[in-house]
Protein backbone atom coordinates (compact mmCIF):
# COMPACT_ATOMS: atom_id res chain seq x y z
CA UNK A 1 0.00 0.00 0.00
CA UNK A 2 0.74 3.60 -0.34
CA UNK A 3 2.51 6.13 2.25
CA UNK A 4 -0.13 8.32 1.67
CA UNK A 5 -3.16 5.96 2.08
CA UNK A 6 -1.41 4.85 5.39
CA UNK A 7 -1.44 8.38 6.33
CA UNK A 8 -4.80 9.34 5.45
CA UNK A 9 -5.61 5.75 7.37
CA UNK A 10 -3.77 6.85 10.50
CA UNK A 11 -5.28 10.51 9.94
CA UNK A 12 -8.72 8.98 9.86
CA UNK A 13 -9.09 7.28 12.79
CA UNK A 14 -7.55 10.18 14.85
CA UNK A 15 -11.24 11.94 14.03
CA UNK A 16 -12.97 8.17 13.99
CA UNK A 17 -12.02 5.42 15.57
CA UNK A 18 -12.07 2.70 13.31
CA UNK A 19 -12.79 4.77 10.09
CA UNK A 20 -9.06 3.98 9.04
CA UNK A 21 -9.26 0.23 9.47
CA UNK A 22 -12.41 0.58 7.61
CA UNK A 23 -10.46 2.37 4.31
CA UNK A 24 -8.47 -0.11 3.92
CA UNK A 25 -11.15 -2.43 4.81
CA UNK A 26 -9.80 -4.81 7.92
CA UNK A 27 -13.15 -5.25 9.17
CA UNK A 28 -12.79 -7.02 11.79
CA UNK A 29 -10.57 -4.13 13.30
CA UNK A 30 -12.47 -1.25 12.56
CA UNK A 31 -15.19 -2.42 14.22
CA UNK A 32 -13.30 -3.44 17.59
CA UNK A 33 -11.85 -0.14 17.49
CA UNK A 34 -14.42 1.64 17.24
CA UNK A 35 -16.60 -0.47 19.36
CA UNK A 36 -13.63 -0.09 22.33
CA UNK A 37 -13.90 3.55 21.95
CA UNK A 38 -17.53 4.14 22.43
CA UNK A 39 -17.65 1.66 25.18
CA UNK A 40 -14.15 3.12 27.03
CA UNK A 41 -16.20 6.78 26.36
CA UNK A 42 -19.59 5.77 27.89
CA UNK A 43 -17.65 4.39 30.96
CA UNK A 44 -15.38 7.45 31.58
CA UNK A 45 -17.40 10.07 30.28
CA UNK A 46 -20.44 11.55 32.00
CA UNK A 47 -22.90 11.28 29.16
CA UNK A 48 -25.89 12.23 30.68
CA UNK A 49 -24.24 15.81 31.53
CA UNK A 50 -23.06 16.35 28.13
CA UNK A 51 -26.50 15.36 27.12
CA UNK A 52 -27.91 17.66 29.30
CA UNK A 53 -25.69 20.83 28.29
CA UNK A 54 -27.69 23.39 26.12
CA UNK A 55 -24.82 24.29 24.26
CA UNK A 56 -21.23 23.15 22.87
CA UNK A 57 -19.45 25.55 25.06
CA UNK A 58 -21.16 23.68 28.06
CA UNK A 59 -20.76 20.67 27.19
CA UNK A 60 -16.56 21.20 26.27
CA UNK A 61 -16.42 22.54 29.98
CA UNK A 62 -17.69 19.34 31.16
CA UNK A 63 -14.97 17.29 28.98
CA UNK A 64 -11.97 19.98 30.26
CA UNK A 65 -13.26 19.53 33.51
CA UNK A 66 -12.95 15.45 33.92
CA UNK A 67 -10.18 14.19 35.18
CA UNK A 68 -6.66 13.85 33.36
CA UNK A 69 -6.20 10.17 33.81
CA UNK A 70 -9.37 9.76 31.73
CA UNK A 71 -8.21 12.14 28.97
CA UNK A 72 -5.12 10.42 28.79
CA UNK A 73 -7.30 6.40 28.24
CA UNK A 74 -9.01 8.40 25.47
CA UNK A 75 -6.11 9.70 23.83
CA UNK A 76 -4.13 6.90 24.06
CA UNK A 77 -6.49 4.85 22.70
CA UNK A 78 -6.92 7.63 19.52
CA UNK A 79 -2.74 7.11 19.24
CA UNK A 80 -3.13 3.43 19.30
CA UNK A 81 -5.65 2.53 16.85
CA UNK A 82 -3.92 5.87 14.28
CA UNK A 83 -0.83 3.86 14.73
CA UNK A 84 -2.35 0.67 14.12
CA UNK A 85 -4.25 1.48 10.92
CA UNK A 86 -1.13 3.36 9.59
CA UNK A 87 1.26 0.40 10.11
CA UNK A 88 -1.85 -2.03 8.79
CA UNK A 89 -2.29 -0.29 5.26
CA UNK A 90 1.78 -0.24 4.75
CA UNK A 91 1.31 -4.27 5.15
CA UNK A 92 3.21 -4.61 8.68
CA UNK A 93 2.98 -7.17 9.53
CA UNK A 94 3.17 -9.17 6.54
CA UNK A 95 0.22 -10.88 5.48
CA UNK A 96 -2.04 -7.97 7.04
CA UNK A 97 -2.70 -6.50 4.12
CA UNK A 98 -6.55 -8.43 3.76
CA UNK A 99 -5.62 -10.57 1.06
CA UNK A 100 -7.62 -13.45 0.59
CA UNK A 101 -6.24 -15.04 -3.11
CA UNK A 102 -2.36 -14.97 -4.10
CA UNK A 103 0.20 -11.73 -3.74
CA UNK A 104 2.82 -10.08 -6.38
CA UNK A 105 6.08 -11.46 -4.93
CA UNK A 106 7.19 -8.11 -5.88
CA UNK A 107 4.80 -5.62 -4.44
CA UNK A 108 2.46 -7.55 -2.31
CA UNK A 109 -0.40 -6.63 -4.05
CA UNK A 110 -3.76 -9.19 -4.02
CA UNK A 111 -3.26 -10.29 -8.10
CA UNK A 112 -5.65 -11.16 -10.42
CA UNK A 113 -5.04 -14.95 -10.92
CA UNK A 114 -6.62 -15.02 -14.83
CA UNK A 115 -3.50 -12.92 -15.75
CA UNK A 116 -0.05 -13.74 -16.15
CA UNK A 117 1.74 -10.66 -14.49
CA UNK A 118 0.85 -8.21 -11.90
CA UNK A 119 -1.64 -5.44 -12.82
CA UNK A 120 -0.13 -3.19 -10.33
CA UNK A 121 4.22 -3.56 -10.68
CA UNK A 122 3.76 -5.64 -14.26
CA UNK A 123 5.99 -7.89 -12.91
CA UNK A 124 5.32 -10.97 -15.03
CA UNK A 125 3.97 -14.41 -12.86
CA UNK A 126 4.37 -18.35 -13.50
CA UNK A 127 1.98 -19.48 -11.92
CA UNK A 128 2.55 -23.85 -10.99
CA UNK A 129 0.41 -25.57 -12.78
CA UNK A 130 -1.87 -27.68 -10.43
CA UNK A 131 -1.88 -31.19 -12.84
CA UNK A 132 1.78 -31.48 -12.80
CA UNK A 133 3.51 -32.71 -9.86
CA UNK A 134 7.15 -31.74 -9.68
CA UNK A 135 9.66 -34.83 -9.37
CA UNK A 136 10.54 -34.03 -5.44
CA UNK A 137 6.91 -33.84 -4.73
CA UNK A 138 6.44 -37.43 -5.86
CA UNK A 139 9.40 -38.63 -4.47
CA UNK A 140 7.94 -37.29 -1.01
CA UNK A 141 4.70 -38.80 -1.40
CA UNK A 142 5.72 -42.75 -2.10
CA UNK A 143 6.05 -44.81 1.10
CA UNK A 144 8.60 -45.60 2.32
CA UNK A 145 9.41 -48.21 5.24
CA UNK A 146 10.35 -46.03 8.79
CA UNK A 147 13.08 -48.50 9.81
CA UNK A 148 14.99 -48.94 7.16
CA UNK A 149 14.33 -45.98 4.61
CA UNK A 150 13.50 -48.63 1.66
CA UNK A 151 10.81 -48.21 -0.78
CA UNK A 152 8.39 -50.49 0.22
CA UNK A 153 6.27 -50.73 -2.97
CA UNK A 154 10.13 -51.17 -4.80
CA UNK A 155 10.40 -54.06 -2.51
CA UNK A 156 7.06 -55.42 -3.01
CA UNK A 157 7.62 -55.58 -6.61
CA UNK A 158 11.01 -57.61 -5.94
CA UNK A 159 9.93 -60.41 -3.55
CA UNK A 160 7.59 -63.09 -5.08
CA UNK A 161 5.63 -63.20 -1.89
CA UNK A 162 2.96 -60.75 -1.47
CA UNK A 163 3.29 -58.03 1.41
CA UNK A 164 0.91 -57.70 3.89
CA UNK A 165 -0.40 -54.91 5.89
CA UNK A 166 1.20 -55.40 9.41
CA UNK A 167 4.67 -55.47 7.93
CA UNK A 168 4.23 -52.28 6.16
CA UNK A 169 3.73 -49.97 8.96
CA UNK A 170 6.54 -49.54 11.32
CA UNK A 171 7.12 -50.81 14.48
CA UNK A 172 5.32 -54.12 13.16
CA UNK A 173 8.53 -55.90 12.64
CA UNK A 174 8.57 -57.71 16.05
CA UNK A 175 4.76 -59.25 14.99
CA UNK A 176 5.68 -60.55 12.27
CA UNK A 177 8.93 -62.28 13.38
CA UNK A 178 6.95 -63.85 16.65
CA UNK A 179 3.93 -64.76 14.51
CA UNK A 180 4.74 -68.32 13.62
CA UNK A 181 4.94 -69.21 9.66
CA UNK A 182 1.94 -70.91 8.21
CA UNK A 183 2.78 -74.69 7.29
CA UNK A 184 2.08 -75.64 3.85
CA UNK A 185 -0.73 -77.75 2.98
CA UNK A 186 0.13 -81.56 2.39
CA UNK A 187 -1.76 -83.45 -0.35
CA UNK A 188 -3.38 -86.32 1.23
CA UNK A 189 -1.41 -89.84 0.30
CA UNK A 190 -3.64 -92.05 -2.06
CA UNK A 191 -2.70 -95.77 -2.18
Amino acid sequence: MSLIRALFAAALSLVLPGAGHALIRDWVRALLFAGLFLSATALIMPINDIAAAGSMAERMAIVTDEPRTSQFVLSFMLLFTAVDAGFRALGFPPGSNGADGPTCPNCGRELDPEIEFCHWCTTRLEYADPNVESESEADAESPTDADSGVDVDAQAQTTDEPRSNTESTPGSTEESESEPEPEPESEPKTK
